[in-house]
């Protein structure tokens, strides 16, 4: 199977990609470095409801953290991220694979009933 170091990886990002405040703290990170005060002004929640959720998401290695100054300032770590659509692109393989047959089969069997239909109309 796959590494353990890589699956507790895995597992720290789902458990951290699971809520959808932290996934929006992540999509507002896309965008460029953020302080924790511009991130928590983004959200309905308290300051310290959205450090917890930066807290979660450090500890998953999908942001980092310095300080400049009083503030802290937090930016994107795609690292983990590339991991998870490592992992995901042997569903995407399947998948295209299974469509791929699934298309065949269909197209197979539609001419098999047109050149059918076409014999019963030529008679």
């Amino acid at each position: 199977m796959s590494n353990q170091s890589v699956t507790n990886i895995n597992q720290a990002t789902f458990r951290a990609l699971a809520d959808p405040s932290r996934r929006a703290v992540l999509d507002l990170l896309r965008r460029g470095s953020l302080s924790a005060g511009q991130i928590a002004q983004s959200f309905p929640v308290s300051r310290p409801a959205v450090s917890k959720h930066l807290r979660l998401l450090r500890r998953a290695n999908l942001v980092e953290e310095r300080r400049q100054g009083r503030n802290r300032i937090y930016r994107l770590n795609p690292g983990p991220l590339r991991a998870v659509d490592s992992w995901l692109e042997q569903y995407r393989m399947f998948w295209q694979t299974s469509l791929t047959n699934l298309k065949a089969l269909v197209e197979s069997e539609g001419a098999k009933k047109a050149s059918k239909g076409w014999k019963k109309w030529k008679m």
